[in-house]
């Protein structure tokens, strides 16, 4: 239960095929000139084995460090992941990694965290399908926005992250969604906003849904966009960019990709527990986001993030 009423944990202490699960870090310097994604996660498959990924959004580079799966360790308390002499928390992250083309080392620490609100009956961004345990796969805002201190040595240049932004989820279950979209930026222009967004196709005993998952933060104030709380979703792509519009209420959300199809970058995602490269995703895009409340006609937000995450795959492009 505790695991349920705290998605952060790792829920894989009692599987052994089929199951994958993956934390991911977003870290954004202040000048907003790099920008890095750190995944460590664990395969229980055929093949099995731990695992942390590094996307270097500029750059346009991955890097897919492996590991054995006894090389992975995750606290019953609270959010800690080491795998190897890697770590990673809400607190923060230490790496220690290098191949022929990667040398990353260093300590980071995070602050003033922004957290999805929940409750017991609805825990974690996903709410109640928490209690769900036929799920193909489940998903979780740990942290929506905070604070970095500290500085990485990537091929021995030293990136400076102090006074950066970090974005913390993850994922777990057997596979990614046949069709998915994810969109995210902390990293707006005046810094009054952040924006979470996930959808995917859900299959479900009697019928498939299309269900999602959008968090705005605006001036401190979160407003939730999901299926649970029966938001109404339009979705349309228009030469690799995303329009979206959701309404919930009185509010109306809408958001439109700026993306590069060259700064797309393959990784690695999950299929029946089996890591495999079919992940497409860039961290260096824009996103253009206004929030309406459509009852007095009131524009409450309009702006532009940069740095902003985007992954799809399936058929939803």
């Amino acid at each position: 239960m505790s695991i349920i009423r705290n998605p952060n944990l790792y829920h894989g202490k009692n599987k052994k095929d089929n199951f994958f699960e993956g934390w991911y870090y977003k870290l954004v310097t202040k000048d907003r000139k790099y920008t890095l994604a750190i995944i460590p996660g664990i395969s229980l498959s055929s093949d099995s084995h731990s695992f942390i990924q590094v996307l270097r959004g500029e750059d346009v580079l991955y890097d897919y460090f492996r590991f054995y799966k006894n090389d992975f360790f995750s606290s019953n308390s609270y959010l800690k992941i080491n795998i190897s002499n890697n770590s990673f928390s809400l607190d923060g992250i230490f790496l220690d990694l290098y191949n022929s083309k990667l040398k990353i080392k260093g300590s980071l620490l995070f602050s003033n965290l922004v957290k999805w609100s929940d409750s017991i009956i609805n825990p974690g961004s996903m709410g109640f399908y928490n209690y769900l345990k036929f799920m193909e796969c489940y998903s979780q805002v740990c942290a929506l926005d905070g604070d970095i201190k500290g500085t990485l040595s990537i091929n021995d240049n030293i990136i400076d992250f102090n006074d950066g932004k970090v974005y913390i989820e993850k994922n777990w279950g057997r596979s990614f969604p046949v069709e998915w979209l994810w969109i995210q930026s902390n990293t707006f222009k005046d810094s009054r906003a952040t924006i979470t967004c996930s959808l995917g196709e859900i299959p479900f005993p009697l019928k498939n849904f299309r269900g999602f998952l959008i968090g705005v933060t605006v001036d401190n104030m979160f407003f939730p966009f999901t299926t649970m709380n029966r938001s109404k979703l339009d979705l349309k792509v228009e030469n690799n960019d995303i329009l979206l519009t959701v309404i919930h209420k009185n509010l109306r959300l809408s958001l439109k990709t700026i993306t590069d199809t060259n700064s797309f970058i393959l990784c690695y995602g999950p299929k029946n527990g089996q890591m495999v490269p079919f992940v497409k995703e860039t961290l260096t895009a824009k996103v253009q986001m206004e929030l309406v409340d459509t009852k007095n006609n009131t524009l409450i937000y309009s702006g532009e993030g940069s740095n902003t995450g985007i992954e799809f795959g399936g058929n939803l492009m």
